[in-house]
């Protein structure tokens, strides 16, 4: 008698679904990217509400930078007694220096979230590149808003006074984020290229340093060395203070508020789309 074998019919397997590739984040339309922005963004919160100790920075720098330079310079600046009269000045300018100090903070938390295997993570899902990036901003954002509601409360308890309108209060406000939300991408990038925090925080001293103090934040460039007058002129801090004084005081605003944009559309221009392809290639 003779014996028939059969051979097991071969079994196709399923195809394995890897991470989304770059030119398949092209296809996520725009309703995936804002949902994927905001779902990162409750994460970000989420970890802030965790961690509360995160938000110290935002609730005292504007409290002690305020009465230090109102109550040190202020005296110095504006003579003894005048210290009112330097707050109009100052607080304004201090509004650029919050964010500043604040896009410091998220170039060290993506080298953390690096070292951590949280971007890796991020990465292995089928999600848009740049929503990671773009979550983290709006989360910073919205800790400078505080920072700036801070600011501008401090100053009304020091004097501050509103010469134009409510309006123009908002304007160099959303002018201070527009601006603070461009130098993030730049402290991105920093943080996606050095290879320790401790690296990007040094590096952002060495940026921050000049740039604050070489600026018309403090002082008036006009008591300054001629060389650094000219420094002053195309420091882009210099024309968001000149900006966020002239729409608070009601003084001529002149180019500061165009040459503040045209800053802010350039960095961002410049340095978004090199981070977004240092975020996918590092390893």
């Amino acid at each position: 008698m003779s014996t028939v074998t059969t051979k097991p019919a071969p079994t196709r397997s399923a195809p394995v679904s890897g991470p989304t590739s770059v030119s398949d984040e092209g296809r996520l339309g725009l309703r995936a990217h804002l949902r994927h922005i905001g779902a990162l963004a409750r994460r970000n919160v989420l970890q802030i509400k965790q961690d509360p100790e995160s938000m110290f920075d935002v609730l005292l720098m504007p409290i002690i930078f305020t009465l230090l330079f109102v109550f040190v310079f202020g005296g110095a600046i504006s003579g003894k007694g005048n210290q009112q009269e330097y707050v109009n000045y100052v607080v304004p300018g201090l509004m650029a220096m919050m964010g500043m100090n604040i896009a410091m903070g998220v170039g060290t938390g993506v080298n953390d979230d690096f070292k951590k295997g949280v971007m890796d993570r991020f990465r292995s899902m089928p999600i848009a590149r740049s929503s990671v990036l773009i979550a983290k901003i709006v989360v910073e954002v919205g800790r400078m808003m505080v920072a700036i509601a801070i600011l501008l409360a401090v100053g009304f308890m020091l004097g501050l006074s509103i010469k134009t309108s409510v309006l123009e209060l908002l304007a160099s406000i959303g002018l201070a984020a527009v601006f603070g939300a461009s130098l993030m991408w730049i402290f991105i990038l920093l943080g996606l290229t050095m290879k320790t925090a401790q690296a990007v925080q040094g590096m952002a001293m060495l940026v921050l340093m000049p740039l604050q103090f070489g600026s018309s934040i403090f002082a008036p460039p006009t008591t300054m060395p001629g060389w650094l007058q000219s420094f002053t002129d195309y420091n882009p801090l210099s024309n968001l203070a000149d900006a966020a004084r002239a729409l608070i005081n009601g003084t001529p605003i002149g180019n500061s508020v165009w040459i503040t944009l045209a800053w802010s559309i350039g960095i961002t221009v410049v340095t978004m789309p090199i981070a977004v392809r240092k975020f996918r290639n590092k390893t």
